[in-house]
């Protein structure tokens, strides 16, 4: 895989990312192509760059979200201007300085490069729970657990 493009998907995520720990409606927003699609973790479908801003503004202003530690753990190109990203995540409760293992999630990006700009196609983030395998939910959280000051 070329070196450039995997650091771009990389560094392309992590401002996704960067934005929701700076609780940056619009920094996210931004991120996405007309169309783009966010899944969040309750399941709500949000389509287009308005749609994912009007819902993440009132969430960011009422709410004390908390903030991503995250893990890429693979980049997959599809040509040279379309990529998959899967990553998983935790996060840490305000107040708090741990993991919350209950919240931990597996996220994937689907992103397109447009005019020399990447742009999130689809962002989905999905519980992992493991149902019935809590030793999973460990090994995640206990992996997540390494990234916790960096």
């Amino acid at each position: 895989m070329n070196a450039s493009i995997y650091d771009e998907i990389q560094n392309f995520y992590q401002k996704l990312i960067d934005a929701w720990n700076k609780r940056d409606a619009q920094g996210m927003a931004e991120h996405f192509t007309e169309q783009g699609v966010q899944i969040g973790f309750d399941g709500s479908k949000l389509i287009g760059q308005e749609e994912i801003l009007s819902h993440l503004t009132p969430i960011f202003e009422d709410h004390p979200t908390a903030p991503f530690v995250t893990k890429v753990k693979d980049i997959r190109l599809l040509g040279n201007d379309a990529a998959i990203l899967q990553a998983i995540a935790g996060m840490i409760p305000p107040g708090k300085t741990d993991i919350e293992p209950a919240v931990n999630a597996h996220q994937t990006l689907v992103a397109v490069r447009k005019d020399h700009e990447w742009r999130i196609e689809l962002f989905q983030n999905t519980p992992a729970q493991f149902h019935g395998r809590p030793e999973l939910v460990e090994e995640m959280t206990e992996e997540l657990r390494q990234f916790l000051n960096n």
